[in-house]
């Protein structure tokens, strides 16, 4: 007589725990390749594919080939992966639903201004990071400062001339429901870029509103300004 063992269910409660892990470094990281992934959870190149297959063909990741700026050696370029937007959503539903409900109360408690602090607060870390890198190192613009600080707290920035300026874009946002519901968070994160690259920066698309990048344009400092 066959004896049923638990083996296969064990492993697939074993599959969803490490995808579920998975996903919450990718959402917090954005762009990441396979590599990176098995480095990380300390899993074989094959067994983290067959995990980034199965999340991708349900639809919660994407995937690209990695940018020739990042390859290492030669050999058939490696893929970059990150969370559709329906993959954010699932992922982060049940944390944006108890913070926006903790963000609401702060509100009636203390107000506008209380939820603006708040979000002020949030981005402490980011401006202290970036004294931090210009510290370091001097020939660091202030914009590729902002934009190194950024993408290591999960935005994933891209920074490129356009014009008479640069354009910074936001790859991804750690909390977009958070964003829509409160557009204070928006706004101090466009006031703290402003403070630390010292120029009028106009926002351009945010997440939030259903854009696919949160776009911000730069303008390059005036004669006068320069003096």
């Amino acid at each position: 007589m066959k004896i049923q063992t638990d083996t296969p269910i064990s492993s697939a409660a074993q599959d969803a725990t490490t995808r579920h892990r998975v996903m919450k470094y990718i959402v917090e990281h954005g762009w990441t390749t396979s590599s990176t992934l098995a480095t990380e959870f300390g899993l074989t190149t094959a067994a983290i594919r067959r995990h980034l297959s199965h999340l991708e063909a349900t639809g919660i990741l994407a995937s690209r080939p990695q940018s020739v700026a990042m390859r290492q050696g030669a050999g058939r370029p490696s893929k970059e992966y990150t969370a559709t937007a329906q993959g954010r959503e699932t992922f982060s539903q049940a944390y944006d639903t108890f913070a926006i409900s903790a963000i609401e109360s702060l509100s009636k408690l203390g107000g506008e201004q209380a939820v603006t602090e708040f979000f002020e607060a949030r981005f402490a870390a980011i401006e202290a990071r970036f004294a931090e890198l210009r510290a370091l190192d001097p020939g660091l613009s202030e914009s590729e400062a902002l934009s190194v600080a950024l993408t290591e707290d999960g935005f994933m920035v891209g920074l490129a001339p356009v014009g008479q300026g640069e354009q910074l874009c936001q790859h991804n946002c750690p909390y977009p429901a958070i964003a829509t519901r409160f557009p204070e968070l928006c706004s101090v994160e466009t006031s703290v870029f402003s403070r630390l690259l010292h120029s009028h920066v106009q926002r351009l698309a945010t997440i939030a509103h259903g854009d696919g990048v949160c776009t911000t344009h730069i303008p390059y400092p005036t004669r006068k300004e320069k003096r």
